[in-house]
């Protein structure tokens, strides 16, 4: 018998893996589950993914992806003049008013990375993209502490199930950013 060639058969399988995390956890994750979803045999999750991991690895990348996406879309973080904590904040509430279950699966898969090594370089790969970016509007420790918080602004959204509050985020963030030109504020912003 022919081998049936499918080209899109291994971005079904990501899809598919990430549609069970988002309904049953990574606790629901395998490559039978998975094969079921995406309606293939179960040869072919192991076929382009031998391990778990490396299926978890590339469901974190393809949601890392969706926020770069939102990072890149709005291009706040390029216009000098901009707020910067308005602009981030603004990105946090684009980004969580988007497909909840994509947000809570990249928090999850991202938390994972504490008890599994192969996703750490994955997880690290979105703060270290953001961080590069907010460099360049404000120095790189500062920068470093606005991803942090953002991070802990989103998983308490997620966390007590709260919604987001675009006005308070902007002003920790402000809290944060130096006040001075290389803020790209204009002189807005608080001081530590």
């Amino acid at each position: 018998m022919a081998r049936r060639y499918d080209p899109e058969r291994r971005q079904r399988i990501i899809d598919a893996a990430i549609r069970v995390v988002g309904r049953h956890g990574l606790a629901g994750l395998s490559h039978r589950s998975v094969a079921a979803e995406a309606d293939v045999p179960l040869g072919s999750t192991t076929y382009h993914f031998k391990t778990l991991d490396e299926l978890m690895v590339a469901a974190l990348r393809q949601a890392n992806e969706g926020f770069a996406k939102v990072v890149v879309a709005r291009g706040g973080l390029e216009d000098r003049g901009a707020d910067l904590a308005a602009e981030l904040a603004g990105l946090l509430g684009e980004w969580l008013a988007g497909d909840r279950t994509g947000v809570e699966l990249e928090c999850e898969l991202y938390l994972a990375a504490l008890r599994r090594p192969a996703l750490r370089p994955v997880a690290a790969e979105w703060a270290e993209d953001l961080a590069e970016r907010l460099g360049r509007r404000t120095d790189a420790v500062t920068a470093r502490a606005l991803v942090a918080l953002m991070d802990g602004i989103c998983l308490q959204v997620l966390l007590t199930d709260g919604v987001y509050d675009e006005e308070y985020a902007r002003e920790v963030l402000g809290r944060v950013i130096p006040a001075g030109p290389h803020s790209g504020e204009g002189g807005a912003g608080g001081g530590s």
